[in-house]
């Protein structure tokens, strides 16, 4: 799974801009299922169907990553920039990003004062992102536009994977794990069915721009007729020193099964399966409640007349930054637990209230 996780964080599409992902991952999974298909809004849609009689699944993770869109060009060359989903402005000084221009990927630094200059400054002081910019290297307006950058041009990190940590305990670290590791926990999925004989029909969803409010989801569900939904998403760990902290939630500890998010409270016939599924199979697993995030999750499960959904979480460190840090076992757990969810099915399962 780690060659699919390099793969998937090597491409980059923020919110909106998840072309070449969708792509990616529509030509994968193209002979190893039923039907695929990109919609409108650019969701890859790909339903595999089991050789037994059993219930319509529906296994979701979105596609994009976090990033930026250029605003405005100054004069002196200097690029303005816009969010795209939710960022940390204390972080964003002197990193790396990647400006995605019509003629190719441009690099650049998101620039900040020299320490030179912080004893005429207030250094306590963090700086709106509106007021900071990227920097490509170019002196005019002109320049910019000739390296083919407009306004409008997406921005991302500009950092590649890397696998950290002893042997046996290692950690990915990469941008936008949020949430091309999801993707790869079910691109894995799609390979380890090839073999396997299972019940009903197994719709998998790969969406776009849930940063920026579960809007992929919230569009794919209401043409997909489903009896029940698990999404998988990164979730923040709460395992570091900070003193908000507390500790309720650990990087390699099992994966996330989720109680409650502010987007969702999740079906208790659904957690109470997915516990069970875990304890039976001694697959790690922690129970996760973390009002801090939302997920697709909470799209799919107010869609049609309300369908039952769960929510399996891989824990996280550094979201939303270009280091992103999660665990190979974690990660390993996740898709443990989803394959076995799967492979439980059967025609009389129900996830009745």
């Amino acid at each position: 799974m780690l060659d699919i996780v390099k793969k998937l964080t090597s491409l980059n599409g923020p919110c909106g801009y998840e072309h070449n992902v969708s792509y990616y991952i529509r030509d994968y999974v193209k002979d190893l299922v039923d039907e695929v298909r990109i919609d409108g809004i650019g969701n890859v849609i790909a339903t595999k169907k089991g050789s037994l009689p059993g219930p319509k699944i529906l296994l979701t993770a979105h596609m994009d990553e976090v990033g930026f869109i250029v605003k405005k060009i100054e004069e002196n060359g200097l690029i303005r920039f816009e969010k795209l989903g939710g960022h940390d402005d204390r972080i964003l000084l002197a990193q790396q990003v990647k400006v995605l221009g019509n003629s190719g990927e441009i690099s650049g630094v998101i620039g900040t004062m020299s320490a030179h200059f912080v004893k005429f400054d207030d250094p306590s002081k963090v700086r709106k992102h509106t007021h900071l910019y990227i920097d490509i290297g170019a002196s005019s307006k002109a320049e910019v536009e000739k390296m083919g950058i407009e306004v409008g041009a997406p921005v991302t990190w500009a950092t590649e994977m890397k696998v950290l940590g002893p042997k046996g305990k290692e950690m990915i670290m990469a941008k936008s794990l949020d949430d091309r590791v999801g993707c790869a926990v079910l691109l894995q999925l799609v390979n380890e069915l090839q073999d396997e004989t299972f019940a009903g029909v197994v719709t998998f969803l790969f969406s776009v721009q849930e940063e920026v409010g579960l809007r992929g989801a919230e569009t794919a569900i209401k043409t997909l007729d489903v009896d029940a939904a698990i999404a998988l998403d990164t979730t923040a760990v709460s395992d570091t020193p900070e003193e908000t902290m507390d500790k309720t939630l650990f990087l390699g500890k099992g994966t996330g099964i989720k109680v409650m998010d502010f987007s969702l409270i999740v079906h208790k016939t659904m957690k109470n399966h997915l516990v069970n599924l875990a304890k039976e199979k001694g697959i790690p697993y922690q129970l996760e409640i973390f009002p801090g995030i939302g997920t697709d999750g909470g799209a799919v499960a107010l869609a049609n007349n309300g369908v039952p959904t769960g929510v399996l979480s891989i824990p996280s460190r550094y979201a939303h930054s270009p280091i992103e840090l999660v665990s190979v076992a974690d990660l390993e757990a996740t898709k443990d637990l989803v394959k076995a969810f799967v492979l439980n099915l059967a025609e009389d399962t129900s996830f009745e209230w």
